[in-house]
């Protein structure tokens, strides 16, 4: 799209006469509102809270502009430069290697867009981002604002109360919750005390099966609450919702939208390693906002700056059931790999295995990489041929697991794929090859809090195989022995 400035207003130009690309406007005016305009609400429900283009928005560009003309929409460049260098307004990438120039059919020149976030739609030098700028839509509060009627810990209720002065004060806070200490409970008091402020709220996890499980749970616990899922290929793109779940991705549609953000599994890929997906989480923010980080395994950075008092948070040091977390085993196993490779695997591993098999208790095998977990997995189908493997670009995997939750597997071999998010309620789990790199701390201490989750069966063993201990390993031990201290310290675990 060009542009011309008249009369100190934006106005779209089909000509190249005196017009411009929007990003080499030098300052985008914005009119004052005109409350005798009859806004469409549609548009304020679409609009409110986000950033989009013009293709994301089913409503002519006339209409869009006379809403613009009188102060409710706003208009803001979708590439900025900084200097010569240009920065995607959007995701906030810099990354000159992520901008590419092509002849465009809308501005009629050469124009660059970021290929960083294209997978949202194309962001170009012409293309501009579309907010709202008038009065926030209604929220109609039911008089009873939550229902669930579950009760919680004593390291639940404290971890609450603080999420809830977070969000009242709009503060930064960290949860710091064990594998299945009950995370998403401990957010229902505060979501109701933000919803009761009238406040908006969003929960963002960087995985899409994790807002499928937390949509279903938050509708149960807020039934009259509208509550807006967020995903690739949602239908509920378009909807307005006081209470919003979300995939981190989707947060780059969102500009200065939140009350409160909880942000879920801060720790996991792909959130850890894309700055864009952190730059969204801080876009979607109102400038007074909260920000509470939940996570069962922080980084080192942020576990020191909890310790010296520099970071505000809380610890859930116990699951709800009160056993404690199941301590690592090491195990050498020799050069498995040099085994494998004859089609083989360490006897102490196989052992391992057909206890479990001859025990009948399901278990959780974890490999570091996708070819060595396949050539593992007929040599243990010859102990049971039901036995099945697992990894990110499997297309039955959702099968696969649910036929694990269902007991049709009695092993299931898996990449780090299942580290987190899944649960089984009575299984023990090993790691082959624990001293690779892709085993970090985090990744470590997760695949331990896969056992043990169950109040029926609290207990469960999990072993490390490995050719040489590392000190992620190491570490990943020493936090689930803290935290089992911790526990019994507060009396949160039974003696």
């Amino acid at each position: 799209m060009r542009f011309v400035i008249k009369n100190n207003v934006l106005i779209p130009s089909n000509t190249a006469v005196d017009s411009l690309p929007i990003t080499h406007i030098a300052s985008i005016p914005q009119p004052q509102l005109n409350p005798k305009f009859q806004y469409n609400p549609d548009l304020q429900q679409l609009l409110t809270g986000k950033q989009l283009l013009l293709e994301d928005i089913p409503i002519p560009l006339e209409e869009v502009q006379a809403h613009y003309e009188n102060g409710y929409v706003t208009y803001r460049k979708g590439i900025e430069y900084n200097g010569k260098k240009p920065v995607c307004s959007r995701c906030g990438n810099k990354d000159p290697q992520h901008f590419v120039s092509f002849p465009c059919s809308r501005c009629g020149e050469t124009c660059l867009y970021c290929r960083h976030c294209i997978m949202m739609g194309r962001i170009s030098e012409c293309t501009p981002l579309i907010g709202w700028n008038g009065p926030v839509p209604d929220t109609h509060l039911p008089a009873k604002i939550k229902h669930w009627q579950g009760t919680l810990s004593q390291g639940q209720q404290e971890a609450s109360e603080h999420v809830i002065e977070a969000i009242q004060q709009n503060q930064e806070h960290l949860v710091w919750a064990v594998c299945g200490a009950g995370k998403t409970e401990v957010l229902f008091a505060g979501i109701e005390a933000a919803l009761a402020s009238k406040k908006r709220i969003c929960i963002a996890t960087p995985r899409t099966d994790v807002v499928l499980e937390l949509t279903p749970r938050l509708k149960a616990a807020f039934p009259e609450i509208k509550v807006a899922s967020l995903y690739g290929g949602s239908e509920d793109r378009h909807l307005y919702g006081p209470l919003t779940i979300a995939t981190t991705h989707q947060l780059l549609r969102f500009y200065h939208a939140f009350d409160a953000i909880i942000l879920d599994e801060v720790d996991a890929f792909p959130y850890t390693v894309e700055e864009s997906l952190q730059y969204a989480a801080i876009q979607a923010r109102k400038r007074s906002s909260a920000m509470i980080y939940l996570t069962a395994t922080p980084n080192e950075k942020w576990q020191r700056e909890s310790r010296t008092g520099k970071r505000a948070f809380t610890t859930i040091p116990a699951r709800f059931h009160r056993h404690p977390l199941p301590v690592p085993d090491f195990v050498w196993c020799g050069n498995w790999q040099k085994q494998l490779q004859k089609n083989k695997l360490p006897p102490n591993v196989l052992r391992w295995i057909t206890a479990r098999i001859q025990a009948n208790k399901q278990a959780l095998v974890f490999f570091p990489h996708i070819p060595l977990m396949e050539k593992a997995l007929p040599i243990l189908r010859q102990f049971d041929s039901t036995i099945e493997a697992v990894h990110a670009e499997d297309p039955d995997r959702k099968e696969k697991v649910q036929k694990m939750r269902s007991k049709g597997i009695p092993l299931l071999l898996t990449t780090t794929i299942l580290e987190r998010g899944v649960t089984f309620p009575n299984i023990d789990v090993a790691v082959v090859g624990a001293e690779d790199t892709i085993f970090s701390e985090s990744a470590l201490v997760q695949i331990a809090g896969r056992a043990g989750r169950s109040k029926d069966h609290p207990d469960g063993v999990v072993t490390y195989f490995h050719y040489g201990k590392t000190e992620e390993m190491l570490k990943a031990r020493k936090q689930i022995v803290s935290m089992n201290r911790e526990g019994i310290k507060r009396g949160l675990l039974n003696q």
